[in-house]
């Protein structure tokens, strides 16, 4: 399942299934779920009498948290329960739930600074404070108890979302105000939500999994979000035909590299090579080295002198600068018919001036697919929407959709989680990479590599999705290899994309089925 759901969208799905069902169900399948993964994790234990300690809250989450503590506890597990609700303001289900856990005499634990809840050595932490609808910071006492399960090295659980992470958005509620749950594991049900893989989510969440407790499937409508993977650019991976040549797979055009920021357009230059383009070229700002001795293959050029057609894919703005000559190398970019994607400088431009704003966003006509792709980190987000960096990463995904639709072209806002919004208004959470992309020059690796796509005829949506994945996957590759993440460095990054990328064609080849030369018929 790679459908994402906003917390609305569960809320509605869970009240469709809770009108339809007796009382309790959703309650009881949702404890049955949790008991069942904390018991696979408690394999792992090295104590010989493992003990579980559960943190419930004052809402259903912490009902789902009783119920489990009643499973294992009659599945042989010492537990010890911590309680955190009003009793006489609890849901009704939640109510029930704590009332088998009195009768089942499980230990409630009153305060957490009591020695002997310092002192145990737990085998696993269920976390059940909060669940998708916490709207303030944790208190004190609970961000106190929320610091005591970050600093245990037992696995954490947590259910449907770790407490104090913002289930739509990623971000820790309350901001530096509050604190958040760090989980090795978050059992999450009805379905899958975008703030467990975008900004603090990524770190937060741990090993996802998605239980949808059994919910109709008529209870799903379409939803505007989903976790990027290679499925949906699948219908790009193609082999190369034999009879093919460099034109066959198009022209990239960067556009860069002010005087003492040549490598910033090589880097992009190198990555639509290896990516796949028949012929790269570099179109210097200022004038620039006569050629790349490690890619003698890559061509350079004055950008006066290099004309901007539709038969080529533009790559416009690593290390661009913002000089006047610049912004007009941009204007004339901007004005041509070609494909292109706007990193970096000219992003930065494009904030400061309200024409180039304009014919950005002209640039696709209503209801066409877009020809423009832009890719802005944070503070380059900030810029073009006029806000703050926290504002943008206080609710990435909406910060990219605003990007999205006011300029007429499919962002991909780059970070950990990295968002990709098209102007229609859905998004992609891209889930591969790791922070070994977060060093110089990776954002111009990926620039490349968007219009190396582009240039073998990738539609931009195809092209934004496969290179934000391949991007990240290359990343995940180095460091699975022992190469990182600490230290990697952008250039390093290019043979990894290419390997990445062949090798993803050829699992999408080997996956369709072979032709048949004849047929036979019942």
């Amino acid at each position: 399942m790679s459908a994402l759901h906003s917390v609305a969208e569960i809320r509605r799905i869970e009240q469709e299934a809770l009108s339809a069902l007796p009382p309790y169900t959703l309650m009881s399948r949702a404890g049955a779920a949790i008991a069942e993964l904390a018991q696979q994790l408690l394999c792992s234990a090295t104590a010989a009498s493992p003990l579980v300690l559960i943190l419930a809250g004052p809402g259903n989450n912490g009902g789902d948290a009783l119920e489990a503590a009643c499973l294992l506890e009659e599945a042989g597990i010492d537990v010890a329960v911590q309680l955190h609700a009003d009793e006489g303001r609890q849901p009704e289900d939640a109510r029930r739930a704590l009332a088998r856990a009195r009768e089942a005499e499980i230990q409630f634990i009153d305060d957490l600074t009591e020695a002997g809840l310092r002192q145990q050595s737990w085998a696993l932490v269920i976390d059940g404070l909060f669940g998708i609808g916490l709207a303030r910071p944790p208190g004190p006492k609970l961000q106190a108890i929320i610091a005591y399960i970050n600093g245990l090295r037992c696995p954490v659980l947590s259910i449907d979302v770790p407490s104090g992470l913002n289930a739509d958005t990623g971000a820790i509620v309350g901001g530096v105000e509050g604190s958040a749950v760090l989980a090795t594991h978050t059992l999450t049900f009805i379905g899958d939500k975008p703030g467990l893989h975008t900004c603090d989510g990524s770190d937060h969440s741990g090993q996802i999994t998605v239980d949808t407790l059994d919910t109709g499937a008529s209870e799903y409508l379409p939803t505007g979000a989903f976790l990027n993977g290679p499925h949906y650019f699948a219908t790009e991976l193609k082999p190369r035909a034999n009879n093919s040549h460099k034109g066959s797979y198009g022209d990239v055009i960067v556009v860069g590299g002010a005087r003492g920021m040549a490598g910033a357009p090589v880097l992009a230059a190198r990555t639509a090579a290896f990516g796949g383009a028949g012929r790269v070229y570099v179109a210097f700002v200022d004038e620039g080295p006569a050629y790349d001795d490690k890619h003698p293959e890559l061509m350079f050029r004055l950008a006066d002198r290099v004309e901007f057609g539709a038969s080529a894919a533009l790559v416009v703005g690593p290390g661009m600068g913002t000089s006047r000559h610049a912004h007009d190398i941009l204007a004339r970019a901007l004005e041509s018919e070609a494909d292109i994607v706007l990193d970096a400088d000219a992003l930065n431009l494009i904030s400061a001036e309200p024409i180039l704003q304009h014919k950005l966003h002209r640039r696709s006509q209503p209801g066409a697919p877009s020809v423009s792709i832009i890719t802005p980190h944070p503070l380059e987000a900030a810029r073009l929407l006029d806000t703050t960096t926290q504002q943008v990463q206080h609710d990435r995904p909406q910060a990219a959709r605003i990007l999205a639709r006011q300029f007429n072209a499919i962002t991909v806002l780059k970070g950990a989680g990295t968002v990709i919004a098209f102007p229609d208004g859905e998004i992609a959470i891209n889930p591969s990479g790791n922070p070994a992309l977060s060093t110089a020059g990776t954002g111009d690796v990926l620039s490349g590599l968007c219009g190396a796509l582009l240039a073998q005829g990738w539609p931009t949506r195809a092209a934004a999705l496969a290179a934000t994945w391949i991007h990240g996957a290359a990343a995940d590759r180095l460091v699975a290899e022992g190469l990182g993440p600490v230290g990697l460095t952008a250039s390093e990054f290019i043979p990894a994309i290419r390997a990445v990328f062949n090798q993803i064609i050829r699992d999408h080849v080997q996956r369709r089925p072979a032709a048949s030369a004849t047929r036979t018929h019942p």
